[in-house]
Formats: C-alpha cells, structure tokens, sequence
C-alpha cells in the first residue's frame, strides 16, 4: 500500500484521546511501515514495524541486525515496543511549529526505516539455523 501523506494528532498524555489535529505531511517512501503516529508534550511518536508478520527466529534477528544508531546519530530517540507481535520501533522527536521542519523530520525517518529494515531483512534472509 503506498502512502502520501500522514496526519499527526496531539494525544492528551494522561486519557490517551487524541484531541486535535497538529498538521498533515507528505510522504515520500516508507510510509507502509508506519503503524501509528501521535504527538504528546510536543515529541512526535512514530511506530514503524516489519511490514509483514515475522516469524520468531526472525524477530531475534532483526533486533540484533537493526541499527538503532544510525537514527540515533540523526538526533531520533529510539525505543522498541515489546507488546507488539511483529518488531515495531519507536522514534521521537521534538514537534515544531514550523511544518517544512517537521515533514522534512519524517520523510528523513521514513526513508531511513525502509532502507535499514530493507536491509535488516536482507542480511537475516535464510539464517534461520542461526537463530532457531
């Protein structure tokens, strides 16, 4: 499913309703792997995930191939969501009011979690062995 656009809600931090619409930004690539987005106290939350169902030994391997660094080393806080079945990653970053910023913050994280899950995917292809 392609993706053009992602709309970002301020959540309220302690009923988790979102109240209001923070602004609607465009996506270039990577967005088919956005399960959920929400700003709360002004940091952006973006969950991103596999894409598709994995197997165990899968996820095992893409936690330990996945470089968290190199969003880290873009200025992203990066955590990982254990209640998800499939591996699902957590990025934050500080909203702004200024809307080129913050689209250029999410195509820059979409882009970045295509080509590193892409490759992640890749490399753990057929080492099932090593992971069972």
């Amino acid at each position: 499913m392609d993706f053009s656009s992602i709309v970002i809600m301020e959540r309220d931090e302690s009923s988790k309703q979102l109240t209001r619409e923070l602004g609607s930004y465009e996506i270039e690539d990577g967005g088919e792997y956005i399960s959920r987005a929400y700003c709360e106290n002004n940091v952006i939350y973006i969950y991103f995930s596999t894409g598709r169902d994995v197997e165990d030994w899968e996820y095992t391997a893409l936690c330990e191939e996945f470089d968290e660094d190199l969003f880290e080393s873009s200025g992203y806080e990066v955590g990982f969501d254990e209640d998800e079945f499939n591996p699902t990653w957590i990025f934050k970053f500080q909203f702004s009011e200024d809307h080129n910023e913050v689209e250029g913050k999410i195509c820059e994280l979409c882009i970045k979690f295509k080509e590193e899950i892409e490759r992640s995917l890749s490399y753990i292809e057929d080492k099932d062995n090593d992971y069972k």
